[in-house]
């Protein structure tokens, strides 16, 4: 890594400046520099990023635990006996921290490689071709703005002086409280939910939409609420949330309304699960004369703002808060900062994909039947249930169902979705033949072996196939 005195005032001059060392950053400076250029990245740390430290990783290695706490429970169910569960929320935090640690080492040793230049500081711009990096200047014929995202701070009405935990609080508890109360039914919510759920916390889930996981069709969030309300937890949708109090013995109490009717939910501790943010405090973007609608950085297709010298990459587009595409970004962004004027890169949402990790978990690929029905696209759709599927019955996993969609005429699959088990898995079978812009028909025509939970694909295939056109 390239030492830089604190004492410099003069302007230092790169060809790429990345603002952000995380999973968009690095991968925006890893395919700038490898080609040639002078690669700067800006992090005033702690190093790592957002996915690494206080997302995917971490709470991936959380939900393993309660994942199992989960299995031993089910125990007798298959034929085993079990001794009385314990969930010691210390242990699983250090393991959590371990297995991050060397996470965050590799990604820290990558960036401080003598390939790039790092200024561990904070990044303001000064103009659009300036940035304050600390005690440096740095200019540069391109600027790539990879800072992520942070906690929404929701506005409800005694929630600051009643106080709460976020999402990256909870990743540190090392307390379990006997009670929790959950505001909000996205994916962070969810698997955190049910981690605290399954190692013996009392928790309600508040969400305001109709149905928890609002931006996804509501079939594939009934199989989830389900599961969650079976293993103990309760869900208050359709609410709006009034005040939140504190009792004098600490209890925290959210006042709602639910479906109309006043409620009140108490409990030990809140987590405020409301979502993210753009994280661009403190970016100066207005002096970078970069145009933000609603605290968003506006971007085209190449990951340009509205200077097109000036990109930005991942959660702080607003996008997509998903680490891969982030990744994809990164590296359009990467390429198109090289070679601004010729075979520029563009991002294609075609194959976007989502996971959630609860159980059963929730993946999705290409259009949802939400939005063919908003953009008014044709399509054929069938689905099939698992609790009528050999190997899941085999593995007592019941609940969900996976679901194709396909064009009417040619059969070409449009989109994906399971709610089940190993859905982060069986999801990559549909993305791999959308990527050949295949069909139900082909999906067929692949051997699937028996038994195995991916041969479930093929039933709605063949549904589907079988409502299509003769092939002439």
């Amino acid at each position: 890594m390239t030492q830089l005195s604190r004492e410099s005032t003069s302007t230092i001059n790169h060809d790429v400046v990345v603002v952000g060392g995380g999973s968009a950053g690095y991968a925006a400076a890893r395919t700038a520099q490898a080609e040639g250029a002078d690669v700067a990245i800006i992090d005033q740390g702690p190093l790592g990023g957002l996915c690494i430290l206080r997302g995917c990783m971490p709470t991936k290695t959380l939900l393993r635990s309660s994942d199992i706490a989960a299995l031993i429970r089910r125990a007798p169910e298959f034929g085993l006996g079990s001794s009385n569960f314990q969930a010691n929320l210390n242990a699983i935090i250090d393991r959590k921290n371990r297995i991050i640690k060397e996470f965050a080492d590799d990604r820290i040793q990558a960036l401080q490689h003598p390939r790039y230049t790092l200024y561990e500081e904070q990044a303001s711009f000064l103009s659009p071709t300036l940035i304050q990096a600390g005690p440096h200047q740095l200019s540069a014929k391109a600027f790539i703005i990879a800072t992520g995202s942070a906690v929404s701070h929701i506005p409800i009405a005694g929630l600051e002086e009643t106080g709460y935990l976020t999402s990256d609080d909870a990743l540190e508890l090392r307390t379990l409280p006997d009670s929790m109360i959950v505001l909000g039914g996205g994916p962070v919510a969810l698997e955190l939910a049910q981690f605290f759920s399954r190692i013996g916390v009392k928790v309600s889930l508040i969400q305001r939409s109709a149905h928890i996981m609002s931006q996804a069709d509501e079939d594939l969030a009934k199989p989830v609420e389900a599961k969650l309300q079976e293993e103990g937890m309760t869900i208050y949708t359709n609410t709006s949330i009034e005040r939140v109090t504190r009792s004098s013995d600490g209890q925290k109490t959210v006042h709602l309304l639910h479906h109309g009717q006043p409620r009140q939910v108490t409990a030990s501790t809140i987590l405020q699960a409301l979502g993210r943010h753009p994280n661009i405090t403190g970016l100066n973007l207005e002096a970078a004369q970069v145009a933000i609608k609603n605290k968003t950085i506006v971007v085209n297709k190449k990951m340009q703002t509205s200077q097109s010298h000036i990109f930005a990459v991942g959660d702080v587009n607003g996008l997509y808060e998903i680490v891969h595409i982030a990744i994809e970004q990164g590296e359009i962004a990467g390429w198109n900062a090289i070679y601004p004027n010729q075979s520029a890169k563009h991002y294609d949402d075609r194959l976007k994909a989502q996971v959630i990790f609860t159980d059963p978990q929730v993946a999705s690929v290409g259009l949802s039947q939400r939005e063919c029905d908003i953009h008014h696209l044709p399509y054929l759709v069938a689905s099939y249930p698992f609790n009528d599927h050999g190997k899941s019955l085999c593995l007592g996993e019941l609940h969900g169902h996976v679901k194709i969609l396909c064009q009417p005429q040619t059969g070409e699959i449009l989109g994906g979705h399971i709610v089940g088990p190993e859905a982060s898995e069986l999801i990559h079978e549909l993305i791999a033949i959308m990527y050949f812009h295949g069909t139900v028909r082909d999906l067929l025509g692949i051997p699937h072996y028996h038994p195995t939970l991916a041969e479930i694909l093929t039933y709605p295939a063949e549904e589907l196939a079988g409502q299509l056109p003769p092939v002439s």
